[in-house]
């Protein structure tokens, strides 16, 4: 009796893990985006007319945003880290609600004393991204589907500020324009959430490649950060600076555009995205295609080594005249996006994976992000308060030449640092590697 053919099981795990990989990036990149939505809008207008303290009404707006923000992520370091899997699409929708409901008392409340409910509306968001990534990290996708949640923020800033800038030309009020495009992005939000809540946990096979991410206690963060404490503040270091950098780009980007002659073009900041968009994720997501974590995790290292060097090549090139302003804003964004993305997606979830300690990516951002953001509230009240007459534009090229010359210092420090700590941990990876390529074929 002839036996009949044996189903091609490789075949359809392989079928399987593309269609999960397609599903989960996006619901990732949908979740993410649709939370701009809810956060960026405010910042297209101008708010001319008002001040306060003789203070920049909108550099005021942005500040208390960007401090809830920023408190946000200090208290994630707790919260995300220890947050259960079953729990966080919920947690995600009462965060955006709560969020939303701010944008409509900020709309009702009499300006300029209604900058508190924007402090109210950056505290909760803040802690969205941690609860999103959650569902990607400790999978041998990650890099590529982290790729795709950091593609969302990348393009969600400009498609926020668009959204923001043709309610403004609609007839929308400055003040209810927030509340506005917050429900222009509701419906969207509930179905990604939808999808993310439905993203099975990670493989046995995921986890034998990359460790298991489990809630980690505060003895457990402890541990982490202490065992890695140089390296781990040179690459914060860098971090805040570039947190500096793009949340100067992003928030005023209608001023830094107008200073390159693209005043009244609300397309602009969608436009200029897509191409920073498109060459991150591409530099970034290939990543994934490196088995061996410690090598992966060097090359990412590089690649952020390779972003200041194209952000330097467009302050050379604008300064010379020979990038114009449009050229200039997509190699500058380009290259602060590509180290910023390279934590995002594999600095982080390979040193996991390479060192085998408990932890996971939620903890680390969340470290970074805190102190990031206290950095930028840092320079915006220092900006508030001394008076110049140097231009926003002007004001971000000289930021960025810094960010450039400093960052790029502690990263190679970081490199030299990580470089000799897990050294060991090579031999270890390489017969790793060798003895699970053995077993798949």
């Amino acid at each position: 009796m002839n036996e009949s053919p044996q189903p091609d099981k490789t075949g359809a795990r392989f079928t399987n893990q593309w269609r999960l990989s397609v599903w989960a990036v996006t619901a990732a990149f949908g979740a993410y985006f649709c939370m701009y939505g809810f956060r960026k809008p405010f910042t297209a207008a101008a708010y001319e007319d008002l001040t306060f303290w003789n203070f920049s009404y909108k550099s005021v707006l942005v500040t208390a945003q960007v401090f809830g923000y920023m408190l946000s992520k200090f208290l994630g370091i707790r919260i995300i880290a220890e947050m259960r899997p079953e729990r966080r699409a919920r947690t995600l929708l009462l965060l955006v609600g709560a969020a939303q409901a701010a944008l409509f008392f900020y709309a009702i409340a009499p300006a300029p004393w209604n900058f508190v409910f924007l402090f109210l509306n950056g505290l909760p968001l803040g802690l969205v991204f941690g609860l999103v990534l959650g569902f990607l990290e400790g999978r041998r996708m990650t890099e590529a589907l982290t790729a795709g949640l950091c593609a969302s923020f990348i393009l969600a800033d400009g498609a926020a500020k668009s959204v923001g800038a043709y309610l403004l030309e609609a007839g929308v009020s400055q003040f209810f324009m927030p509340f506005a495009a917050g429900l222009v992005f509701t419906l969207p939000l509930l179905l990604f959430v939808w999808m993310l809540a439905r993203i099975p946990a990670p493989t046995a096979s995921d986890v034998e490649h990359r460790s298991e991410r489990a809630p980690m206690t505060r003895t457990d963060r402890r541990a982490l950060f202490l065992k890695y404490a140089a390296g781990l503040t040179l690459l914060i270091g860098a971090y805040l600076l570039l947190t500096i950098l793009r949340s100067v780009r992003a928030d005023f980007a209608p001023e830094i555009w107008q200073g390159l002659g693209y005043k009244g073009q609300p397309a602009v900041f969608t436009r200029s995205e897509l191409f920073v968009m498109f060459g991150v994720i591409i530099a970034n997501g290939m990543a994934v295609l490196i088995r061996n974590n410690r090598r992966a995790f060097f090359t990412a290292l590089g690649t952020a080594f390779g972003g200041f060097g194209l952000a330097a090549l467009g302050l050379a090139g604008w300064s010379g005249g020979w990038i114009g302003g449009f050229g200039f804003m997509v190699l500058i964004g380009l290259g602060l996006y590509l180290p910023y993305v390279a934590v995002h997606t594999t600095v982080f979830e390979r040193l996991i994976a390479m060192t085998g300690d408990r932890g996971n990516i939620g903890f680390l951002m969340y470290l970074a992000d805190a102190f990031g953001y206290l950095g930028y509230v840092a320079v915006m009240l220092v900006r508030g308060a001394v008076q110049t007459d140097q231009s926003f534009l002007d004001f971000f090229a000289t930021l960025a030449a810094a960010v450039t010359a400093l960052g790029a210092l502690m990263l190679g420090g970081c490199w030299i640092y990580f470089a000799a700590r897990t050294r060991k941990h090579k031999t270890v990876s390489q017969q790793m590697g060798a003895y699970r390529e053995t077993q798949e074929r």
